[in-house]
């Protein structure tokens, strides 16, 4: 007789929520990755042109030229300040993808544990009744042979 569990279509259920909140939590991560990295160009953007400023500041240049370093530069202020919230709620959706994947890893774990109960209790009444079976076949022939 074979084991058949009457939930495993829930099982199977709670696996794919699993699995699907497994790949969402990847996908924030990988979008985290990239608003950080957006932000270090940004970062990056900015020093070169701090330089850029303070090497032609000390050189005789016009002023419309350092006008317009400084107004670059406080163009590049505001895109870091953007990209910093956009990392910040980067962050806060990685934690809360994390924290949908922790609860549907318990989901399955408890589904799979309930699956392993019930083939465990399956697996004992199939020994006891084999058990019994043999019981009553030597029982049979232990009568057979003395009459």
């Amino acid at each position: 007789m074979r084991f058949r569990y009457p939930l495993q279509k829930i099982v199977d259920l709670k696996g794919s929520e699993k699995s699907l909140a497994e790949w969402e939590y990847a996908a924030s991560l990988g979008l985290l990755r990239e608003q950080e990295e957006r932000l270090d160009h940004l970062f990056r953007e900015r020093r070169e042109t701090e330089e850029r400023l303070s090497r032609t500041a000390a050189a005789p240049v016009a002023l419309a030229e350092l006008t317009a370093l400084q107004q670059y530069l406080d163009m590049l202020d505001g895109q870091i300040r953007r990209q910093l919230e956009e990392v910040r709620n980067a962050e806060g959706q990685v934690r809360l993808k994390q924290s949908r994947l922790a609860e549907k890893s318990v989901d399955e774990k408890v589904w799979l544990k309930a699956r392993d109960k019930a083939y465990q209790r399956y697996r004992h009444e199939w020994l006891a009744r084999e058990q019994n079976e043999l019981d009553e076949m030597a029982i049979v022939r232990s009568a057979a042979s003395r009459g």
